[in-house]
């Protein structure tokens, strides 16, 4: 299993289904999907912080991270 499907699994389907009594779980599902991507993001650019770093392998997590952020921007 990936993270992303252990991810899936726990939180719940977000996918509306065009019914009042599945959308409401549905909908609260994809608030709690939300917030842990926006979590998950922040821990990221956190990371991008250390693109700067002149520690090599610090710097190449920065990088590594930046540029995630960087295509993450372009595509949205």
């Amino acid at each position: 299993m990936t993270h992303a499907e252990i991810v899936r699994k726990l939180v719940g389907n977000i996918n509306p289904a065009g019914a009042s009594h599945i959308d409401d779980e549905r909908f609260d599902n994809l608030r709690t999907m939300i917030d842990l991507v926006e979590e998950l993001l922040g821990d990221i650019q956190y990371v991008t912080r250390s693109a700067e770093s002149w520690e090599g392998s610090v710097k190449r997590s920065g990088l590594y991270a930046k540029k995630f952020i960087d295509n993450l921007k372009e595509e949205l």
